[in-house]
This record gives C-alpha cells, sequence and structure tokens, in this order.
C-alpha cells in the first residue's frame, strides 16, 4: 500500500477510483485502444492502465521504479519483448 495525500493506493485498485488524475498515452499509440495508459500520482508515483479496460485494475510504481523502467526502455533493454 502507499500511501499520499490522504489517498491510499494499491496494485490492483480499479484505475476509476483513482481521483483527480489525468490519464494520458504515448503519442506513439495506433490509437485503436490497445495502449498502456498513465497517471502521475499526488506523491510522485506513477499509475499505469491498459485503455481498452478503463475502470480496471491499475498497477502502482514509486517514482524509483519509473525512472529505472524509463531508463533501461532508453537503453533498449526491453527491445526484444516486441518481437
Amino acid at each position: 500500500m502507499r500511501e499520499g495525500s490522504g489517498m491510499d493506493f494499491r496494485n490492483g485498485v480499479g484505475a476509476d477510483e483513482i481521483a483527480g488524475v489525468d490519464w494520458f498515452k504515448s503519442s506513439a499509440s495506433e490509437g485503436v485502444g490497445n495502449c498502456v495508459e498513465v497517471a502521475g500520482l499526488p506523491d510522485g508515483g506513477v499509475a499505469m492502465r491498459n485503455s481498452r479496460d478503463a475502470s480496471g485494475p491499475a498497477l502502482i510504481f514509486t517514482a524509483a521504479e519509473i525512472r529505472a523502467f524509463l531508463a533501461g526502455a532508453k537503453e533498449g533493454e526491453f527491445d526484444g519483448l516486441c518481437g
């Protein structure tokens, strides 16, 4: 559980239960409902959801976790995942 600004965030919380955030996706998205959307959280963390299920479960990450993931993505460490 993560606490911040009076809100408790848990992995798997319904994304529609995370109030007061703006969800957005990459401009590289194909725009046909197969997108990962992200939202900044009041405590500096990030929530992620599947755009096909906007009220479905959200994954919650700390700022440090997101920084580490983005650094790896920029270095190409995950390129093999998409064929």
